[in-house]
């Protein structure tokens, strides 16, 4: 008559993943490849590359914070989005013994770009747009290039 099988008991020990002798898969790429950093990461080097580069022209940008957001939030409850655009970046004057801030959104600037090229190119923009509001400059006085594409 048939005799039912019981089932092996499970080895003693963390269980395996890797059934052909393989090893655990490791990372894609090693850490220090490009293709390892996130977005955000990505993103926030193409702000410090752009802020090194005007920092060269205008020293006192070192006394700024430069802090880069996934998205604007709202300021206070009960508000909602009116019409217009959703900024790209922002600045906070400096109060209370904090420095001023430039705020650069990472989303909205993502969504407006389509390749790594056009994204830098919008950052500095960005960039450009808020430490000149800061400084009460026109853009062009900042970054004598700004516009030109």
């Amino acid at each position: 008559m048939d005799k039912p099988v019981t089932p092996r008991a499970a080895a003693p020990g963390p269980r395996r993943r890797d059934r052909h002798g393989r090893g655990m898969r490791g990372p894609i790429a090693p850490p220090q490849v490009p293709l390892a950093a996130s977005r955000a990461e990505a993103f926030a080097d193409l702000v410090q590359d752009s802020v090194e580069r005007l920092e060269r022209r205008w020293p006192q940008l070192a006394d700024i914070d430069f802090l880069v957001l996934e998205v604007p939030r709202l300021d206070g409850p009960g508000q909602a989005w009116n019409d217009e655009a959703v900024p790209l970046g922002g600045t906070i004057t400096a109060r209370e013994g904090r420095p001023a801030r430039v705020v650069v959104y990472r989303r909205p600037v993502e969504i407006r770009t389509k390749g790594r090229d056009e994204r830098a190119a919008l950052v500095h923009e960005v960039v450009v747009e808020q430490v000149a509001e800061l400084l009460g400059l026109t853009p062009e006085t900042v970054d004598p290039r700004y516009g030109e594409d």
